[in-house]
Formats: C-alpha cells, structure tokens, sequence
C-alpha cells in the first residue's frame, strides 16, 4: 500500500521488510516513495517534523521498554526542518537559552538528588549508633540511582519519592549484597518475581538490625558492599 498517509499520532512497529512498517491492528504499510528514516536522538528535530506533516513513527517494544527507532517522514520535509534548526542554532540568542537550560537542569538534578539523599536517609531510620553507616548507604544508593538516564525506579515520577527511596534500597542491596546476580533462577513465569520478593524479605531483615542499633558484625554483608567510614583504618 505504497504512497498512504496516516496520521501523525500513531506509532507503528517495524515491518516484515526494509521500508515497511506494522500498523497496530496488523496491516502492512509500504513507507511511501522519498521518505527518509529519520533516526531518534534530536528530539527538536524529530518533534518538528512530526508537526510539520506526515510521518510515520517506528517503535519496537522489547520486553517492558518501548524503544524508538526513528521516524519515516519525507526526505524534503526532514532537509528543510533540520536546515531551519540549524540556522535557529547558529544564533548568539540560542546559544544563551542552551545555557541557561542547561543551568536549570543542573540545579533541579541536584536539588532532587539531594532530595533523594534525605529520603533514602529516611527510609533507613538507623539507630543513632550507626548513622554514619546509614549516609555512606544512602549516598552509594543516591549516586547509583539518581543520574539522569539511568533508567532506575529513582528516575519515575510515578510513585512518591519515599517509596523511589525504599525501592532503590531494596534494589541496590540485591544486587550487592546477596547472590542474585550469579542466581540460576528457573525460566518459569514469576519465579523471578518470587525470588526478588525473598531477598527483599531478607534485605529487610538486614536493615531492621540497624534500626534496633545492634552492633554492625565482620561478616555483614552490608558493609562489605558500602565498604569502610572515611578515615578507618
């Protein structure tokens, strides 16, 4: 069905072949005659060229993720968009609104990393006794966690910030300190999920001792994985 428009807010899937694409209800388009593949990553670009008529985006889901793949769009209109946008770019003005954009994110990153630090701290609720190793913890959470891109639960805005806190915690003592990541787990459908359940049980369980202020012990696994205060021998 060469040469057929569709509208622009629609996302297609890929094809069976180059220069085709899915539609959702399982048709089979053939990417019209001068178009181009638009690839992701210049978000301005690709936002206006999608406003600036047809175009045909393509996504592919692997497992939970979506992952863009581009947009089909024609080649004229893709030349004529990034031609303008780089004349938009070469200006002094633009320069200084990237900058001070830039400033912004910068501050509110830090402002909520900070944030995040307190309610990690929160979260913890170590006993006076061990609140050094709770803020060596929770900064080792805090960097793991909050860096823009990372792709972790700290970086929704789905669930409140206290709970982006416990789920990081928990998320991060699986993966340093216990076996999971050398786990043979059997490919049967929510065993996964079963054995992330038993560790956070047991994660729990490790960070309940330090909120009762017991004494830390060598073989802790914890502080294996948060490794020694500043200044220790």
């Amino acid at each position: 069905m060469s040469g057929m428009s569709h509208p622009t807010a629609s996302t297609f899937s890929p094809g069976p072949a180059p220069n085709t694409v899915r539609t959702a209800d399982g048709r089979v388009l053939t990417v019209p005659d001068g178009w181009v593949l638009l690839p992701p990553g210049d978000a301005a670009l690709t936002r206006r060229v999608k406003a600036a008529g047809d175009a045909w985006p393509v996504a592919e889901k692997k497992g939970r993720k979506v992952f863009s793949l581009g947009v089909w769009a024609p080649a004229a209109t893709v030349e004529q968009v990034r031609v303008e946008l780089e004349v938009e770019r070469s200006t002094e003005s633009f320069a200084k609104k990237k900058m001070a954009d830039a400033r912004r994110r910068e501050a509110a990153q830090a402002e909520y990393v900070e944030d995040f630090f307190g309610a990690v701290v929160g979260f913890l609720a170590f006993h006076p006794s061990h609140a050094d190793l709770a803020t060596r913890l929770a900064r080792a959470v805090t960097d793991h966690a909050t860096p823009v891109g990372s792709g972790t639960v700290a970086r929704t805005k789905r669930i409140p910030v206290d709970q982006r806190a416990e789920a990081a915690v928990i998320a991060w003592l699986r993966h340093q300190t216990t076996a999971y990541e050398t786990m043979r787990i059997e490919r049967v459908k929510g065993k996964r999920r079963e054995v992330r359940r038993m560790l956070a049980r047991r994660s729990h369980e490790l960070l309940a001792r330090y909120r009762r202020g017991e004494p830390a012990t060598d073989g802790c696994p914890l502080l294996r994985a948060v490794g020694p205060a500043v200044g220790a021998a």
